[in-house]
């Protein structure tokens, strides 16, 4: 269509030339003719006629978008939230469950050294005056420590006949058979530490005065009058007092 406006406007040009070249009676044209170089020239897109043009623009594949939305739409409200609410709480209970392992590896790795420490340095031991809250100074204890505590035990004071023998005991265990027993040593730490340092018939030993012990401190319940008339008998035994003990450091 262009190139057909393009050639009757060329024609209608040559045509007004002709005209202003020639008499006018003798080149006039007639209104068809006009008319229709008008029309064309209105036609062509460069002489304001409708102009039509086309561009390219990226359109967005919203079909994965559309698939989701359908596929979040499609559970219940409360269904999301549990399972948001889920997985931060799964994230903090590992955090939970890391922590506490941390804290517990911690405790054991102390205790491991405290008790193991003393043993590994038992030489360089400064030996206390107080195990918990029993004092095990030789000079507080008397020479006969199993005849006292019998004589305790048959009057009644059953409590203080075993906390006599325990005392002895631990007194001994740290002065003369120099075991690493420290002021904050619990009664298991005790018999750990005496089973790496007495005879085995020694150790069976103190660790049956122990037990009856905490038989009567803690699960409040008085153990047999034989079972402690055996202690007695064989505390001076297995646990023998050796020569003068050394001096307690506060």
């Amino acid at each position: 269509m262009r190139s057909s406006a393009s050639a009757s406007l060329l024609a209608l040009i040559c045509t007004f030339g002709a005209v202003a070249a020639t008499p006018c009676d003798a080149a006039l044209l007639s209104p068809e003719q006009v008319q229709q170089a008008a029309s064309a020239v209105q036609a062509d897109p460069l002489f304001g006629g409708k102009h039509m043009e086309r561009k390219l623009r990226w359109k967005p594949d919203d079909s994965q978008k559309a698939r989701k939305e359908q596929a979040t739409q499609g559970e219940p409200s409360w269904l999301q939230g549990l399972g948001q609410w889920l997985a931060e709480s799964g994230r903090l209970l590992m955090w939970l469950m890391g922590a506490a392992g941390v804290a517990i590896l911690a405790v054991c790795a102390r205790r491991w050294i405290v008790v193991n420490r003393g043993y590994a340095d038992r030489g360089a031991v400064v030996r206390p005056s107080h195990v918990r809250d029993l004092d095990i100074r030789p000079e507080s204890l008397p020479d006969d420590i199993a005849g006292a505590a019998r004589a305790l035990w048959m009057r009644g004071e059953q409590r203080a006949s075993l906390s006599l023998l325990y005392r002895g005991a631990v007194s001994r265990l740290v002065h003369h058979f120099a075991v690493p027993i420290r002021a904050a040593s619990t009664e298991g730490d005790c018999v750990d530490l005496a089973q790496r340092a007495l005879p085995s018939e020694a150790s069976g030993f103190f660790e049956g005065l122990v037990k009856a012990w905490l038989l009567l401190v803690y699960g409040a319940h008085v153990p047999d009058t034989e079972l402690v008339m055996s202690l007695c008998d064989g505390f001076d035994a297995q646990l023998p007092a050796g020569a003068a003990p050394t001096q307690v450091a506060a």
